[in-house]
């Protein structure tokens, strides 16, 4: 028998005895102040996070606003710029030094020089960025030996070393993402889309395994060319003796033979081909193939990332109508840019074939004119944002910094541009493209090994003579010679 006392209270006295015990027990201060300060104060601080850009829907009910529903686009969809200089700017003012509290406190707190920083970041709802690791062209940009290029290599070296302790530091906006797919899950998890470039082939110092290493380091698209061509193909600008950025003519006539090696070597490893920076026939090299029928082209679709419409301002960093039908056949995508330059020009009679900058059209409403001239010819699955802030000193009038891409995207929906499409020209047509990339990257790695480069020049003429025994590398070949010999020998003794 249980020695508890039995309990002679009715069920309902129990019950009632219950309640008020809770009721007591919530009158608590602890719980008086959870239940009426801190619970509270949670859902407030939390429902302003969520609506403190559109608290004119909540307050109105009107969320039909293009301003509302830019955005919910931004919210919803990645937005991902396909080129910003950030790295270039820090070397250059910050010396690569990210520890001081000349950068952090700026880069952090808002303040820094030029169109990025944390604050903007957030304010403007971008979801990621194309970091360029850039370097400019050698001094004699017509030298193509790999002792010009070699303090290039180095230098590239350099920036991807910031990258990766920037991506230490911050890693929510220096989150490498290898593919397309771990770029959409940085997304949904909060986390910035930011792999790191290359801006020109000139940095790989004329060897396919830099660029393969590269790729190891995180890099995910290279632009063939920047102001200056190189032994895989030919850029639109070029530097003449007088220091002066002119209108290139061709060197190769498009894609050499040793850059239709490399490009095929990028779309096996899976790394984008971007066509900002080249010639027209390097263009359509790459798009189309070569006129001959000897060479496919690109088998991956490549990208522009910061590149124009020629047809509003004809300057040679832009892409012409005819190309842009390509840019559709291949299933690509154009990524325009902000620069001043190639958004707002006239022609000139400077000899230069550079047109002239017309500041009147520098604005915001000229950015999507080139927008939606590439979407009304070929379809908006083929443009997207290349804004190559902080590589550009100005900016057009509305678009000052990534803190303004909200305005953008409001822009657009109000030229008529639809909520799906401006999805898309934000970021998931990039994404699509990416993807695949990596599609035609799986696929080719089944089915080639990676491509062997010839040793370069620079490494053969550094090295003794290996067949003169007078030397101590001849002196080790006659070495493994002997034990080549004394090994062979052993085997046969033994078989």
């Amino acid at each position: 028998m249980s020695s508890a006392k039995s309990d002679t209270r009715s069920p309902d006295a129990i019950a009632s005895q219950k309640r008020l015990a809770l009721r007591r027990a919530a009158r608590s201060p602890a719980s008086v102040f959870f239940n009426f300060v801190v619970f509270p104060a949670f859902i407030l601080v939390t429902l302003w996070s969520y609506l403190q850009y559109d608290f004119k829907c909540l307050l109105t009910r009107d969320c039909t606003t293009v301003e509302s529903r830019a955005i919910r686009i931004l919210r919803e969809n990645p937005l991902i710029d396909g080129h910003n200089d950030l790295m270039i700017m820090m070397r250059y003012l910050y010396r690569n030094r990210i520890n001081s509290g000349n950068f952090s406190s700026k880069f952090e707190n808002g303040g820094l020089e030029y169109h990025v920083d944390v604050p903007r970041i957030e304010e403007g709802l971008s979801s990621g960025a194309f970091w360029s690791a850039f370097l400019p062209c050698p001094s004699n940009a017509t030298d193509f030996s790999d002792e010009a290029y070699a303090p290039i290599v180095k230098a590239t070296l350099e920036q991807l070393d910031l990258y990766h302790r920037l991506a230490a530091k911050y890693p929510k906006y220096f989150t490498p993402t290898p593919d397309s797919a771990s770029a959409l899950r940085a997304f949904r998890e909060g986390r910035y889309i930011a792999p790191v470039i290359i801006e020109g082939l000139h940095q790989i110092g004329n060897s396919i395994p830099t660029l393969r290493l590269f790729h190891q380091l995180g890099v995910r698209y290279a632009t063939l060319t920047w102001n200056c061509h190189n032994i895989y193909a030919d850029a639109a600008v070029v530097t003449n003796e007088e220091g002066q950025a002119v209108r290139s003519s061709p060197y190769w006539g498009g894609v050499s033979a040793a850059g239709r090696d490399l490009i095929e070597e990028m779309n096996r490893m899976g790394m984008i081909v971007d066509l900002a920076h080249v010639s027209p026939d390097t263009m359509r090299d790459v798009l189309a193939g070569s006129e001959d029928g000897s060479w496919a082209g690109s088998i991956a679709p490549p990208i522009f990332s910061h590149s124009s419409a020629y047809a509003l301002c004809p300057h040679p960093r832009n892409v012409p109508d005819d190309i842009l039908h390509l840019v559709k056949e291949r299933n690509s995508i154009v990524m325009v840019n902000f620069n001043p330059g190639f958004i707002s020009c006239t022609a000139s009679d400077s000899g230069t074939g550079i047109p002239d900058l017309y500041e009147p059209n520098v604005t915001l409403a000229q950015v999507v004119r080139h927008i939606k001239h590439i979407g009304e010819l070929i379809g908006y699955d083929h443009v997207g944002l290349g804004t190559d802030f902080d590589g550009i000193e100005g900016t057009p009038k509305g678009l000052e910094d990534v803190s303004k891409f909200p305005d953008l995207v409001a822009a657009l929906l109000s030229e008529g541009v639809s909520d799906e499409d401006a999805a898309k020209i934000v970021g998931r047509n990039l994404l699509r493209v990416w993807d695949e990339v990596d599609r035609v990257a799986a696929k080719l790695q089944k089915e080639r090994p990676p491509f062997e480069d010839d040793t370069s020049d620079f490494a053969v003429k550094s090295m003794p003579d290996w067949a003169d025994d007078s030397t101590s590398f001849g002196q080790y070949r006659k070495l493994l010679e002997r034990a080549r010999a004394r090994r062979l020998a052993w085997v046969e003794a033994h078989a």
